[in-house]
């Protein structure tokens, strides 16, 4: 199933700014380092692209440069995705707006959603045009964008729903500890920790498509990642270990942004790529 278009979460200011925070550089200590004036750092920062500054910072920061480059460029652009039993919804929070996922068995039409959206409205159709029962509803982390419409979600399917124990606790979600496995008729979820952007991110490793399916939470963005709030160096360790591991086909699900597969972050990814 081809999905909708929709823009990358993070322009190359976005990732210069949360490589520095995570890094803990000053912008005059930043600049010293990269040969760069404070000036050009503010500007680089503020969405003002200069390939030669860009070039300067990236390997300061231990970004991919030409990754960067890509991404500063517009020449980055993710691929078109197909996946049967993958459908998609992109609703607007505050001033961005976020993903949240259905995959479902075709012979048993049991679903499974992946964090709530801000509004459940389009997905709880979809279930009652395709005749999908909802079976569970797995939450990549607990940031109120993704777990929005939890308690209309399971108000109006009766589905439980779960989240990472290393997570706040949340009412109505059950807590469990990543290695748990989860079952919807013929398709199998891994669960892997990916944490540093929030206490005990979830990353779900959905067998049982045409495709392994990767939902990453905010954990990992097409050509970038979540911001490193709880841990900077925990969320690229996590990424590397338990993301970029999977198959080069391995479809990446995000929590805002489009869909990417492992091989194309491995090549496109500032903060990731080989």
């Amino acid at each position: 199933m081809l999905h909708m278009v929709i823009p990358l979460e993070d322009t190359f200011s976005d990732v210069i700014s949360k490589s520095q925070r995570g890094r803990k550089l000053s912008d005059a200590d930043l600049a010293s380092l990269a040969g760069v004036s404070e000036p050009d750092l503010a500007e680089a920062r503020n969405g003002v692209f200069n390939p030669l500054v860009i070039r300067k910072l990236a390997p300061v920061l231990a970004l991919n440069t030409e990754a960067l480059v890509a991404l500063g460029s517009n020449i980055y652009q993710p691929a078109q995705i197909s996946l049967h039993g993958l459908e998609i919804f992109n609703t607007p929070f505050d001033n961005m707006t976020v993903n949240s996922y259905l995959v479902w068995d075709a012979s048993s039409k049991e679903a499974v959603a992946f964090d709530t959206g801000a509004d459940a409205t389009a997905m709880l159709d979809f279930l009652g045009r395709h005749g999908l029962s909802l079976k569970l509803l797995l939450l990549t982390h607990t940031h109120l964008d993704h777990v929005f419409e939890l308690d209309r979600l399971v108000e109006q399917t009766r589905a439980p729903a779960f989240a990472g124990d290393r997570e706040p606790a949340l009412k109505g979600a059950r807590p469990f500890a990543a290695g748990k496995q989860f079952q919807a008729g013929s398709l199998a979820i891994e669960t892997r920790l990916t944490w540093g952007h929030s206490q005990g991110g979830i990353t779900y490793l959905v067998h049982g498509l045409e495709k392994p399916l990767a939902v990453v939470g905010d954990a990992m963005f097409a050509g970038s990642m979540g911001g490193g709030g709880v841990s900077y160096t925990d969320a690229l360790r996590t990424n590397r270990e338990e993301i970029m591991t999977l198959p080069d086909a391995t479809v990446i699900a995000p929590g805002h942004g489009p869909l990417t597969t492992v091989g194309e972050q491995k090549k496109s990814n500032p903060f990731l790529a080989l």
